[in-house]
């Protein structure tokens, strides 16, 4: 494949650094499913954010520790109640050559807050930027916000003369599927320049040279392969084809860290994965049920949970790598807490009673949407509840899918029933109870909501959790909205992910609770 315009001004300096650098190295991963697109502000995913970390830089970032530490602006500070000011750093440069400036950052900022972008959780009370002057800038937002950092550790700078040239002033609509020049091309100020991007075969990153900070490990290009099957992914991994696979098969994470040539790092992420369902449709889609829709009353919803048994999905299906939860968000996240977080029993008895109580004695045929790449055994995991239903007399039909076909899908509120996986980058409930629980509204509001669960009393939490300041006052707001939708059942919670890394012995690399593989930081021995 042919350099990509931004690439060939970057190449000769990379060959010049690197020509007789015998420490520089390629790394070469996977994980079971694709990059969705290389429009920075077009897609909200984990991989997606991953790989464009690489190429394109926020304001600010978050360190190994997950501090939020200088990226783009060098400091920063509150100029009123609604105001924060930022000083960018200087001689920053895009890749294609061009001067990083605070038109940037105002481009930026307004590009993701189109309708068209799925950042819209990060833009949770802004309004705007403004310029100061060449290296200020100036956010507003419409209340206090709390979080404002934390929410642009995820907001990516682009060049605003590169996205008028190339006609892509708005983000990709993803979720309908329109090709833009920004969903397989890039131009960042970020450490990797893009090379070449293969949908569904190879993306191919390369070392910018010109890049401001410093490079603390020895990579100089970056080769991500997706192979969706468990075991063909294992076997690259054993013979040297890959360095580091993201997502290992928890069945074989024992035989793994016997293997010497084989290192696995593990810990918990940041991400709960739980079932949705439509509870706003007057007729459920894909059901036999015809005229009304189930989801709807409470006690079919409670009889879902109470069918499914989240400690024998943690034993038998995820081999003890999950932490079984009851709640939407992880420990990690600011505004957890852990009385709430009590695993329902399964009581399939109880359950079969519920739905004849609610009128379905010998219960329904409903459609569950999963992804087939996209977590942990997800699969495997809607095939187990699908045969825990079946307890119950609920048949479900299994339609799993790739990722890329399933958000699009899910993301028009095309479902009846469906799994979805949720980290926190903020760290902040604000970020979780908004986008899944509110109800689907403007500014972030429900954007994830994808059953359209909807209570007042809930919105109204999260809402004054938008420009609440005081921490105390932050975690009741949380615990309020968090035990109404408890006692609703509005979502089922499944766990919180153990995400376990495995790499060649001789490559070193910083695991992080947000599972992102930062290259920066990478060594290979």
């Amino acid at each position: 494949m042919s350099l990509t315009p931004v690439l060939r001004a970057a190449t000769l300096a990379v060959a010049l650094a690197f020509g007789a650098a015998a420490d520089a190295k390629t790394l070469r991963w996977s994980s079971q499913g694709d990059i969705l697109t290389m429009d920075p502000h077009a897609q909200n995913e984990g991989l997606n954010n991953t790989v464009s970390d690489h190429i394109y830089e926020p304001l600010v970032t978050r360190g190994k520790d997950l501090k939020i530490e200088a990226c783009l602006a060098t400091a920063w500070k509150a100029t009123g109640a609604t105001t924060m000011q930022f000083k960018l750093r200087p001689n920053v440069k895009f890749h294609d050559g061009a001067p990083f400036t605070a038109d940037d950052v105002v481009f930026s900022i307004e590009r993701a807050l189109a309708p068209t972008s799925n950042f819209s959780p990060y833009m949770q009370g802004i309004t705007g930027a403004r310029k100061i002057d060449e290296q200020t800038v100036e956010i507003a937002t419409k209340g206090p916000n709390p979080v404002l950092l934390p929410q642009l550790t995820e907001v990516r700078m682009m060049s605003r003369a590169w996205a008028t040239k190339h006609n892509v002033l708005r983000p990709q609509d993803f979720k309908n599927k329109e090709e833009t020049f920004a969903a397989r091309n890039a131009n960042g100020t970020g450490p990797y320049v893009l090379k070449s991007r293969e949908a569904d075969v190879k993306t191919v990153l390369v070392l910018n040279s010109n890049w401001w900070g410093k490079m603390e490990g020895n990579v100089n290009e970056i080769v991500y392969q997706p192979i969706k099957q468990d075991g063909t992914r294992l076997a690259a991994l054993l013979s040297g084809e890959v360095d580091f696979v993201l997502d290992p098969p928890p069945q074989d994470i024992p035989r793994l860290k016997k293997d010497a040539k084989i290192k696995v790092i593990e810990g918990n992420e940041n991400r709960t994965i739980f079932y949705g369902f439509d509870q706003w449709r007057d007729e459920l889609q894909y059901s036999s049920v015809k005229g009304k829709n189930p989801f709807k009353d409470r006690r079919v919803r409670e009889a879902f949970q109470l069918a499914l048994d989240v400690n024998a999905l943690k034993t038998q299906v995820m081999r003890g790598l999950s932490i079984p939860t009851a709640v939407m968000f992880a420990p990690q996240v600011a505004g957890y807490d852990k009385s709430l977080d009590v695993p329902v029993k399964p009581d399939r008895e109880r359950a079969r009673k519920l739905l004849a109580e609610a009128g379905y004695p010998q219960g329904f045929e409903v459609t569950l949407d999963c992804p087939n790449n996209r977590y942990i055994n997800d699969e495997k995991l809607c095939q187990a509840t699908a045969a825990m239903l079946a307890q119950v007399n609920v048949k479900v039909r299994l339609n799993a899918m790739p990722r890329a076909t399933y958000f699009a899908k899910i993301q028009k509120f095309d479902t009846s029933f469906y799994m979805l996986g949720w980290g926190v980058p903020t760290f902040d409930s604000l970020y979780a109870l908004q986008s899944l629980l509110h109800t689907v509204g403007q500014g972030g509001d429900g954007n994830f909501n994808l059953g359209k669960y909807s209570s007042p009393k809930v919105d109204a939490a999260i809402d004054a959790l938008k420009t609440e300041t005081d921490m105390a006052r932050r975690a009741a707001l949380a615990k309020e909205a968090l035990s109404i939708h408890k006692a609703e059942v509005g979502h089922i919670p499944l766990h919180h992910q153990v995400i376990p890394w495995a790499m060649r012995a001789n490559v070193s690399a910083v695991h992080r609770a947000d599972n992102r593989l930062t290259v920066k930081w990478v060594r290979v021995n």
